[in-house]
């Protein structure tokens, strides 16, 4: 693999049913394990349309946590409810972005 191959990965994209069953595109921005815990993270992005883009610029800069599990091919994803662990997550979200940053 290039150097040039490294800077243009392909984006590793999901997709997770909203509230109507409808299946709206995800784009996987980081995945993690928080020390100390055998639970593993993915922070992503949605995905939006050009059409839908001006209704959704708000939301443009949402990133999504969940806590998921893979089983096989099989990926489960749960939301974190528990404010402790949203904490947590964060906290190492935001220390492995500024570690990123830094090495820009």
């Amino acid at each position: 693999m290039t150097k040039d191959d490294m800077q243009y990965e392909e984006p590793e994209i999901i997709y997770i049913p909203d509230e109507e069953g409808n299946e709206e595109e995800f784009e996987v921005v980081m995945k993690f394990e928080v020390d100390g815990s055998d639970q593993k993270y993915m922070m992503v992005v949605p995905l939006t349309s050009s059409e839908s883009e001006a209704d959704d610029e708000e939301e443009a800069d949402e990133v999504y946590a969940f806590r998921y599990e893979e089983d096989g091919d099989d990926l489960k994803l749960y939301t974190i409810e528990d404010e402790e662990e949203w904490n947590m997550v964060e906290e190492t979200f935001n220390t492995l972005l500024g570690e990123l940053e830094d090495n820009d």
